[in-house]
């Protein structure tokens, strides 16, 4: 495994050595031991998956107790995988990053606790797998809303589409809402 730095402290781009031939392929896409080199000590405690057709938005979602860091794949189709920092002592604080990940380029995205995540599908149909560093608590969920312009996410939707999204994302807060206690140290 490749581990690239981004313009975000802490979350890095997974590039995976992938073993090819007539058969098909084979990759490791975890080992705790090059994570740890890399300075991630979390452990995993729960793995996730998600599918969506193209158009859907999910996200941008946190939590403040009980904060997930997550490593991500797609494992069927493309998405564009955002993260925004809501790190208050952090030099990018309220920064965004946006990358491609799909089933085809076999890269994966470690997002650290204190981050934002959400993620937009380009292709027909994608799904996502992911490990989360704490259990799902839903008293302790947030979501930054997708399209705050404070933040300027430029997300690949087609012009003249709306995003496919959920009520509750519908309802996220906009940056110039979030108080201290919606933010991390």
């Amino acid at each position: 495994m490749q581990f690239l730095t981004t313009s975000l402290p802490g979350v890095l781009l997974i590039q995976n050595r992938v073993f090819q031939d007539e058969r098909g392929f084979f990759m490791e896409t975890f080992r705790s031991s090059a994570f740890r080199e890399q300075g991630i000590t979390y452990q995993f405690v729960q793995d996730n998956h998600s599918a969506s057709r193209k158009g859907t938005l999910r996200g941008l979602h946190y939590q403040i107790r009980q904060p997930q860091g997550k490593l991500l794949r797609v494992v069927v189709g493309e998405i564009f995988d955002v993260a925004v920092d809501l790190r208050r002592s952090s030099p990018t604080f309220g920064k965004w990053l946006g990358v491609t990940l799909s089933a085809e380029n076999k890269q994966q995205l470690w997002i650290p606790p204190g981050l934002a995540h959400g993620f937009y599908v380009l292709s027909d149909w994608a799904e996502v797998v992911y490990k989360a560093t704490d259990y799902y608590a839903p008293d302790g969920e947030r979501t930054l809303l997708w399209n705050d312009p404070t933040v300027g996410i430029e997300w690949p939707v087609a012009a003249g589409t709306e995003p496919v999204i959920s009520p509750k994302d519908a309802q996220g807060k906009r940056w110039n809402e979030l108080s201290a206690s919606d933010l991390f140290d």
